[in-house]
Order: structure tokens, then sequence, then C-alpha cells
């Protein structure tokens, strides 16, 4: 019946709809540090998307100040129109800190269009990804080689503050800690669990953890491509989710669309736990630690509820 009434959703066009695209409500903000009590240049620091600004704030402290350009958790990245503003606020830049993998490409192409033009630091590039999956905050390691990299270029820009970063380094790793504990204790639960997620936003996240993905491949592949599932791939989804082959569904909270409510009403229906992660840094999420921490103690959770 939950088969028969998805499949009708889906041919009646209803899509599973990404965030929604244009300008964010909300311009660049800066976190300023502060200038005085830095022990030599403060760098100016420019952040792409907010997956990325907690970190860089970690790690330049006040010797440095970090502009974030799209910050609303409401606005596909992907889509995102940068307004005068946006592309102004690259002008002054020492570093750029992108994601890239064609999560970003507005921000590169900012930075092509200035006459000087700073340090750019892709995320993508740096974790050997420049192609795929582009949601690369929710893989521990990445987050670990881009703190390294960006310490490493904070420095050579102000050389006589290195000794500073250094320090901001061990803090940021410090910080680190009660996120890497928490992807140890849902690794320690994942042994031999699975998974299915209506977006690939944590895919990165449960193959740190050790979840076997069960999501269709028919079903990845057409979201993966921005085209709606097919009515047989939505039934293949709702068979997995009926069958027992799924342990807890992950689904994007962030994004909208009827699809998505009929895929978390049938994992309700047979009994498979619901996990809800975003794609961005909700506004009251706190700091990136806070944010990962949460979403990983609702998945510990799910997995132990789970039969």
């Amino acid at each position: 019946m939950r088969r028969t009434a998805v499949a009708a959703t889906a041919v009646a066009g209803l899509a599973l709809a990404a965030c929604s695209s244009g300008n964010a409500a909300d311009g660049p903000a800066t976190s300023p540090g502060d200038p005085a009590k830095c022990p030599a240049e403060q760098v100016t620091v420019v952040v792409s998307v907010s997956q990325w600004s907690d970190l860089a704030q970690t790690l330049g402290g006040d010797c440095a100040a970090v502009t974030t350009v799209l910050r609303s958790g409401s606005t596909d990245p992907h889509d995102f129109e940068p307004r005068p503003s946006d592309i102004a606020a690259f002008t002054d830049a020492d570093v750029v800190l992108v994601n890239g993998a064609g999560y970003d490409a507005w921000a590169s192409d900012a930075v092509d269009t200035l006459d000087t033009r700073p340090a750019v630091l892709t995320v993508a590039d740096i974790a050997g990804a420049p192609e795929g999956n582009p949601h690369l905050w929710y893989d521990p390691d990445v987050v670990d080689m881009v703190a390294t990299s960006l310490t490493a270029e904070l420095a050579q820009r102000s050389p006589d503050a290195a000794d500073y970063f250094a320090e901001r380094a061990r803090a940021s790793t410090a910080d680190l800690a009660p996120y890497l504990a928490a992807v140890a204790a849902v690794r320690d639960a994942a042994g031999g669990r699975s998974y299915a997620a209506t977006e690939p936003v944590f895919d990165d996240m449960a193959a740190a953890v050790g979840l076997a993905d069960r999501t269709p491949r028919g079903y990845r592949q057409a979201v993966s491509n921005d085209s709606d599932p097919s009515p047989g791939e939505i039934a293949a989804f709702d068979s997995e989710l009926a069958d027992g082959g799924v342990d807890v569904l992950v689904v994007n909270r962030q994004t909208e669309g009827s699809l998505t409510d009929q895929l978390r009403a049938a994992a309700e229906d047979a009994g498979v736990p619901v996990v809800e992660v975003t794609e961005s840094p909700p506004e009251d999420a706190g700091s990136f630690v806070a944010w990962q921490v949460a979403q990983l103690e609702d998945l510990e959770t799910a997995l132990a509820g789970s039969p």
C-alpha cells in the first residue's frame, strides 16, 4: 500500500526539492578577531560557505578577520547568485577558502575577477576529490586536512604570527575532541548496520562510521543528478525500508518536498528510525562541533533503538 502511494506521488511530479535557490536573505558577515591581541599582522580570510566558517575562525583567532559570504542555510550554494556586495567581499582577501567540487563555483569565479589574486584553498583539492560528492565537511579526515592546510597558509601570510597560529591549531584539535569521540562512539555502534538517505549529504560521515549504504542505486543517481526519481526507483526505496534492509533513514531536514515526507512516512510505517541532518549549520547550532555532535548523538541513539 505504501509503495503504491509513494509511486503515485512520483507520477504526480512531486520532486525532491533542494534548498531554495537565488540570493541569500543576508549578506556577508565578518568575525573581526582583535588586531590588538595579535602579535603580528592580521590576515584577512574569506570563506565561501558557512560549513567552513567556524574552523577558519577557530584557527585564525585574533590574528584573522574571517568573512563568510553565504551564511543562509535556506539557499542552495549550487544556485546562489552573488550580488555585488557578495563579490566585493573577496576584494581585500589574503586567503580565500572555498569548498569546490562544483558546490560554490560562483566563489571561484569571483576570485578570478580580482586584480590581485589571494591565496585560494579549495577543500575538494585538499581532499583529493575535485569531483563527486561535495559535502566534504562530513568527512572527519577532510576536516583535519583542511585545518592543517589553512594553518600553514595563515602562517605563510603572517610569518611573525606562526607560533600563534600553531597554538590555535592545538586549541582547535582540543575543540574537535568531542566531535571525534562522537564519531568513534557511532562507529562502535554501527558495525554491521546500514542506512539509506533521501539525499547524499551525509554519505561521507556514514562511510566514516562504517554504515553500509542501502539507498537504491537508481534513486541515488537520480537525486545526485538533480532529476526526479522514477516510480520504480521510489518503489525500490520503499521496498528496502519495508523489508528490513535499512537500519536508519537519514533525512536532510533543510530539504523541501513531498517526496521526502513520503519516504519518512514509509520509514516510520516500517519501524525504521529517522535521523535528521542538515546540509549547512542551522542558525542556532552554535559551533561546528556542537552541530556535528548533536547529529551524531541522534544517530547513535537511533542505531541503539533499531532492531
